[in-house]
């Protein structure tokens, strides 16, 4: 889809997105070819995108750091975009979020076992 020169302006560059978001322009057209963002085209064929992008982009950050893959994050999309879920989208997003906090409960583990080390490294030089 390309866009007026007028509706341009409201838009932002793909290096603005990645730069905004703290990511690789590869990984914001990686975003774009797995469905999760879409890009407008400039008349000189720019990908163009939305400023909200930036916190899109970091929510998939997040959500990739924390095991989901790209099709149940376009899963996640309808709850971002409007706020509203229906009872399947519900129950899968409670599980996902008690999957990431056993995962960051053994996270926890691991660095409460590492600080007991330190601790006794520390007292025995």
């Amino acid at each position: 889809m390309t866009v007026t020169e007028a509706a341009a302006e409201r838009l932002i560059r793909i290096g603005e997105v990645a730069r905004g978001a703290g990511v690789s322009v590869r990984a914001v057209r990686y975003y774009e070819q797995q469905g999760l963002l879409v890009a407008e085209r400039s008349p000189s064929g720019q990908r163009l995108y939305r400023p909200d992008a930036i916190p899109l982009v970091r929510f998939f950050q997040q959500m990739f750091a924390a095991g989901l893959n790209s099709r149940r994050i376009t899963e996640l999309l309808p709850c971002w975009d409007s706020g509203h879920t229906d009872a399947e989208q519900r129950t899968m997003l409670r599980a996902e979020r008690d999957r990431i906090q056993a995962k960051a409960d053994d996270l926890q583990a691991a660095l409460d076992r590492l600080d007991e080390l330190i601790a006794v490294t520390d007292t025995h030089p």
